[in-house]
């Protein structure tokens, strides 16, 4: 990998011009987009195919730890890697992340050098947990919390969905709106509508945030 593309998503612009004006003085790397919430991260994402994303957990529409679980579920994204920057080392927002997939977790008051050690290590194909995250990763495997979480026991699926509602979903789930669905299906914008009001009423859900969380409890994508 020549180029290291990455793409910012956080809804402080101070924080993306810092994280921009750092990246810029750095041989074979290059931000190629930003995003101000989670919904844009995915549309910024699906379109520019970055190698990597650096995602903050707070933000409007879809918030991080959704992001990088949507991008974990989708084999779309497979070549995307997810970098979690963040002020907070809770253990649940920590936890979260893993779980959802995160490449890496760094804390916002990381020093320079740090930053760039994770941002190669996510793109080389590695994981990168800073010091205090990774304190919470060990008492988590010790205590046995979370090291059976890489692989979820199979859960069959109570709704049965049909070929094409799946479809429907996967696209849903891109934040693809009817219009577009209906163009990659090659079926009527009228009918990707109804598709789409049949799914949200059979899993019984109201946005697509409670869609997500379905999708992933019942593993449906």
């Amino acid at each position: 990998m020549d180029i290291i593309n990455v793409v910012l998503a956080d809804d402080h612009v101070l924080v993306r011009d810092g994280i921009k004006a750092l990246l810029e003085d750095q041989q074979g790397i290059k931000v190629i987009d930003e995003a101000s919430n989670g919904k844009e991260a995915i549309e910024v994402i699906t379109k520019n195919k970055p190698h990597i994303l650096i995602v903050d957990i707070r933000m409007p529409e879809l918030n991080g730890i959704e992001v990088v679980r949507i991008i974990n579920s989708n084999n779309k994204y497979k070549d995307v890697r997810t970098l979690v920057l963040s002020m907070h080392d809770s253990e649940e927002y920590v936890i979260q992340a893993i779980q959802a997939g995160a490449d890496g977790y760094l804390l916002k008051g990381a020093s320079k050098d740090e930053f760039l050690k994770a941002l190669h290590t996510v793109a080389a194909g590695g994981k990168y947990f800073t010091g205090d995250v990774s304190s919470i990763i060990m008492n988590n495997f010790v205590n046995g919390g979370i090291k059976n979480t890489p692989k979820k026991e199979v859960v069959e699926d109570p709704f049965n969905l049909t070929k094409r509602e799946k479809q429907i979903l996967n696209l849903v789930l891109q934040l693809k709106n009817n219009k577009d669905i209906a163009e990659e299906l090659n079926i009527s914008r009228r009918t990707a509508e109804v598709h789409r009001f049949n799914l949200m009423k059979k899993l019984d859900v109201k946005n697509i945030m409670e869609l997500n969380h379905k999708a992933n409890e019942f593993q449906l994508v």
